[in-house]
């Protein structure tokens, strides 16, 4: 027990020395900007300990005390410099990349150089299909992402007759449907049915984030030798390559025997990076990392958000019977469709409602300064400074939004009915200087579309088939991981929705 005692106080030890070492070299001169917490480069990482735990506290002491302004709170491997207000939002949004670098955020707060290859950095060609080619495509894909969430909630959630069922973890649970659902678009049948095919995505994630974060406390010099020494990332690779090699292989087949457009052609994310991709990134482990890259950015991210709706559905059960009436009456009259998703306002709303109060996170718009940056009110963020906004704040302000502190399912829709032109800005994939859950502007995610209208299908399929109730009636308290917020444990119960009072 002595031994690892001394052993770990070493490590610690070294790794302060390092960070140190790091921040004394590589950290922009931020005298001049506020700081909430500790300033002094020891005392700090008091402050830094505190933000993984309390981040949203201290984000929000920082928006409070400089209102419409900047500070500074310092995180274990940098200061984070963040912006309050709708003004701030406006002009992060107008600022060009070679200013305000979103990409060279991701890259160094993910090290993706490290993680998932400096092909993923240099040339994200990924993207531009997810924004373009899958939105495109929503409508001819919304009977297969209808079909794979159907047998997905029937998979993961055993109902048995009228009793209720509990189901936990629910955001575990959640991962899976989400991630079946998805993969449905992304690789198509059978794969997105492979449980160890749908565990390498759900895992993949993870693991990137936590090794960006091992190697973000070196020095930029020893950043390389960690990347190679503190990751696992490349076996999860190799093991999705096990899965999509004979994918590849018999699509490459296809189109040498039948030409571009043979019939039975899938139609989906792996279809279309292999037609887009360069001709260096044809190989099969770039099209493999290619798609777990778009399962990192799509699977966290929808299952969180979801976990946090159906928490605030079996919390709310007086607004249940209203939703059900939109979904049955839309449903009714253009069935199953993506058009029906469009005309569901309500359950638009919910999920707004729920993004605005729970969100994924205390942070957005997070951006590497490359050259000195000036808001108009003259505050100046020095070149090297990361940079972002404060979303929870802003989405808890209110002199933005009424009773910001209440869930307000129907908030956004009733808005919507009211008219005066604006029925589109308050939309779920509708980003703003007061809603930005999506981030704004040009880099807004790109994929919110696509999610927007699984979540839409996944929370009027539960309002049509389930009635759901908190287990003990006990709402969880969501808890955050530096600035992400994470959905609280608790079981949701499920049972199959009774058509009526009796």
């Amino acid at each position: 027990m002595a031994d690892l005692v001394s052993n770990t106080g070493a490590i610690v030890a070294g790794a302060l020395a390092l960070l140190s070492v790091k921040w004394y070299f590589s950290e922009p001169d931020l005298s001049a900007i506020p700081t909430v917490g500790y300033s002094n480069p020891i005392l700090s990482y008091i402050t830094a300990v505190q933000y993984i735990f309390n981040a949203p506290k201290l984000i929000q002491e920082g928006y409070d005390k400089y209102k419409d302004g900047i500070f500074k709170v310092a995180t274990l491997d940098h200061w984070e410099v963040i912006a309050n207000g709708r003004q701030a939002v406006e002009e992060m949004r107008q600022a060009p990349d070679d200013v305000l670098s979103f990409h060279e955020a991701v890259r160094r707060t993910l090290h993706v150089d490290y993680t998932m290859g400096p092909a993923i950095a240099q040339n994200p060609y990924h993207i531009a299909i997810v924004r373009q080619q899958l939105t495109r495509n929503l409508a001819a894909l919304f009977p297969s992402v209808r079909e794979e969430l159907a047998q997905a909630f029937s998979d993961n959630i055993p109902i048995d007759g009228d009793a209720w069922v509990s189901v936990g973890p629910t955001l575990k649970t959640m991962m899976q449907i989400v991630c079946r659902t998805s993969n449905r678009v992304f690789v198509g049948l059978p794969l997105c049915r492979d449980p160890d095919f749908l565990k390498i995505n759900i895992e993949f994630t993870i693991q990137v984030v936590k090794a960006g974060a091992m190697i973000n406390m070196f020095p930029d010099v020893l950043k390389p030798i960690a990347g190679r020494l503190l990751t696992n990332v490349p076996s999860y690779i190799n093991r999705s390559i096990k899965h999509l090699q004979p994918i590849i292989e018999d699509r490459r087949r296809q189109m040498k025997e039948h030409g571009d457009d043979w019939k039975g052609k899938p139609n989906d994310i792996l279809m279309w990076l292999m037609e887009e991709a360069n001709a260096d990134e044809q190989d099969v482990r770039s099209l493999t990392l290619r798609v777990l890259t778009v399962n990192f950015a799509a699977i966290h991210t929808s299952s969180m958000s979801f976990t946090h709706a159906l928490y605030h559905l079996a919390a709310n059960p007086d607004c249940i019977q209203s939703l059900r009436e939109e979904v049955d009456a839309v449903i009714a009259s253009e069935g199953w469709t993506k058009t029906a998703m469009q005309k569901m306002r309500k359950v638009d709303s919910f999920l707004k409602e729920s993004q605005r109060v729970d969100g994924l996170g205390a942070l957005v718009m997070g951006r590497i300064a490359l050259k000195d940056f000036t808001f108009s009110n003259g505050l100046k963020v020095p070149k090297g400074a990361f940079l972002s906004c404060a979303a929870r704040a802003l989405h808890s302000d209110e002199e933005i939004y009424d009773h910001p502190d209440v869930f307000d399912p129907f908030r956004f829709s009733n808005v919507r009915v009211q008219g005066h032109g604006e029925e589109t800005k308050h939309q779920l994939v509708a980003t703003a200087t007061d809603f930005v859950a999506f981030g704004h502007g040009r880099h807004a995610c790109p994929g919110r579309f696509f999610a927007a209208n699984e979540l839409k299908a996944m929370l009027a399929h539960v309002v049509s088939e389930y009635d759901v109730k908190l287990e003990d009636n006990k709402y969880p308290q969501n808890f955050s991981v530096g600035s992400a917020l994470v959905p609280g444990t608790v079981n949701v119960q499920f049972r199959t929705r009774r058509r009526s009072s009796a």
